[in-house]
């Protein structure tokens, strides 16, 4: 008999690191949970994979904040929380928290948890409108949500100073599969060869959809100072409009002479094979929260390479490399010490270090129990 009926409403369920956390619950499966999903805007990246675990995500269409077609969604947003009826409403991101916290509390719901995923609202790296909605989140915070769950110590730091109440913080870091992301020789073997590149090559690697965030420009300068210096390397770009139609990407490459050692992936999903594939990760972000990315690196044995934003530094530890963002020069002579070192005396302590921390620190199992016990206490109240 279903014990606790929980309903995730996401903004989107496109290819990004809230997204993907979701889904990790959901396959979790565990005893006495009963998990809907609704996407604010389409099934987008994830729509199968939540599938293939056995749950249809409900599919919204919200287009612009105000337009007529968007009232009339949020209308039908509200009857279908009545009707599922759920014990905790669990939202994803600003937009979700606003859209899909004000609809439960107009089905009757008052057992909301909100989810914040970002740890810098700089006006640089967020649209007006992500800005206003983050805004008016704040100024709800003390009445809509009962608590507030974000993945990251530095993210929890930031709302407070914007002016989220700060009683109801509740730092539950993301925790990964370590059955999935596992070193293992022959996927590095056969994606290697599919890209072209030797076994015994060095191989750096950038997981990371093209935005403001991400900062490639960062990644792109400094590997054309490594070149400069006679020592190109290798590095694959993998994520969300990483192409050659990329026009402001191929710019950049022709702009540093990097066209003939860079590796276009584009979107992948098979994220595992590519962490074992790359001999160090980078992480060259202008602002992350808890970015998944290292810690699925370091989960296949793979050492990072980090910007100190967010909580790298946190998931890192002493296993890998930290430097300032936006500190190009640096971040080149960081890569030149990494690749200076690989295979050396410490290397393969460093990756056997690297998956031990993942596994003491952010298993899935954890970050499970930790949103079991916050929802059960939510619940409760």
């Amino acid at each position: 008999m279903t014990q606790l009926k929980i309903l995730h409403i996401i903004t989107s369920l496109d290819q990004g690191g809230a997204e993907a956390v979701l889904c990790r619950l959901v396959a979790a499966k565990e005893e006495g949970v009963e998990y809907s999903v609704i996407s604010l805007k389409g099934e987008g990246f994830y729509g199968n994979t939540l599938r293939a675990n056995g749950l249809v995500p409900y599919s919204f269409k919200f287009k612009r904040f105000f337009q007529l077609a968007s009232f009339f969604e949020f209308v039908r947003l509200v009857r279908l929380i009545a009707s599922l009826s759920p014990d905790v409403v669990q939202t994803w991101l600003y937009h979700a928290d606003l859209i899909g916290g004000l609809a439960a509390r107009l089905a009757g719901c008052r057992r909301i948890v909100w989810g914040i995923r970002t740890a810098n609202l700089s006006p640089a790296l967020n649209s007006r409108f992500t800005l206003m909605v983050a805004w008016f989140c704040a100024r709800l915070s003390g009445i809509l949500p009962a608590a507030i769950a974000t993945c990251s110590i530095e993210a929890a730091k930031e709302h407070k100073k914007m002016g989220y109440d700060p009683a109801k913080f509740h730092v539950i870091p993301n925790g990964f599969d370590l059955r999935a992301y596992v070193p293992d020789t022959a996927k590095r073997q056969q994606l290697r060869a599919e890209w072209g590149v030797a076994q015994d090559e060095v191989l750096f690697g950038c997981v990371a959809r093209w935005d403001p965030y991400k900062d490639h420009p960062n990644l792109l300068q400094a590997l054309s100072f490594v070149a400069g210096r006679g020592g190109a390397v290798r590095c694959v770009l993998v994520g969300g409009g990483l192409t050659a139609s990329n026009t402001g990407l191929m710019g950049l490459l022709a702009q540093y002479n990097l066209t003939g050692s860079v590796v276009l992936a584009g979107t992948r999903s098979d994220i595992p094979s590519i962490m074992n594939a790359l001999d160090f990760h980078l992480l060259p972000s202008a602002s992350e929260a808890f970015p998944n990315v290292v810690a699925e690196a370091m989960a296949c044995g793979t050492p990072c390479v980090v910007t100190n934003v967010g909580d790298a530094a946190l998931i890192v530890g002493d296993t890998g490399w930290i430097v300032p963002p936006k500190n190009p020069g640096l971040l080149a002579r960081t890569i030149e010490e990494a690749r200076d070192g690989f295979r050396g005396e410490n290397d393969a302590k460093r990756r056997i270090n690297a998956r031990r921390r993942i596994e003491d620190n952010f298993s899935l199992e954890k970050m499970t129990q930790a949103y079991l016990h916050l929802w059960q206490s939510v619940a409760l109240k």
